[in-house]
């Protein structure tokens, strides 16, 4: 017997109902149960996942311009409803009482961490990218290649060739940056040398 994703949900209606009424509720509670779901009287918008490249559809439910749920898309040609860890939880993206800010900030041998400002911070970093850069860049770097000589042998050799890069600098990716905000990162990461780039869904 195969059954339908609609027959389905239809099926667990009928079962949800049935409950309510064993468990003594009337279908006026039933009722009223129902219209308080945050959804009711929202308005409903149809977006797509801001994370990686599949694209997978999402519904966004808001009221009087502040998003009241998220959740996928069954309709879409792609995803059909479905989403993944990151998809699923896009909600908490807007509310989140967990969510900072602000940046932290720890100094050098201290044990807490203390709120700063986003000029303080963002000025910090650019200047501690810089010096690092500025001390440890490197135009050229030298090699040993095996080279062939006139005879037909190959002789090791040391030999020098532009780099352009630094090796004090590594950079480690997140999974909630959207597909514009990777490709403006990578060429921003290579414009200042760094070739230790990675990412956190390899680690």
């Amino acid at each position: 017997m195969t059954i339908s994703r609609r027959d389905f949900l239809r099926l667990s209606g009928g079962v949800a109902v049935a409950g309510t009424v064993a468990a003594g509720l009337t279908p006026q509670d039933a009722d009223a149960a129902a219209k308080e779901l945050r959804t009711k009287g929202a308005t409903m918008t149809t977006t797509i996942c801001p994370y990686c490249s599949v694209g997978c559809g999402i519904v966004v439910h808001t009221k009087d311009g502040k998003v009241v749920n998220t959740e996928g898309d069954s309709e879409h040609p792609i995803s059909e409803g479905t989403l993944c860890s990151k998809g699923a939880s896009l909600y908490q993206l807007v509310h989140n009482p967990k969510r900072l800010a602000k940046p932290m900030y720890r100094a050098a041998g201290a044990s807490d961490w203390k709120e700063v400002e986003w000029d303080w911070a963002l000025d910090e970093i650019a200047k501690r990218i810089k010096d690092t850069r500025d001390r440890t860049f490197k135009v050229t770097s030298k090699a040993k290649i095996k080279e062939e000589q006139t005879d037909g042998t190959e002789k090791e050799v040391e030999k020098e060739f532009v780099v352009n890069r630094t090796d004090a600098i590594a950079h480690v990716g997140s999974a909630a940056l959207d597909n514009e905000e990777c490709y403006i990162l990578q060429k921003w990461l290579r414009s200042l040398g760094i070739v230790y780039i990675e990412h956190q869904a390899r680690i």
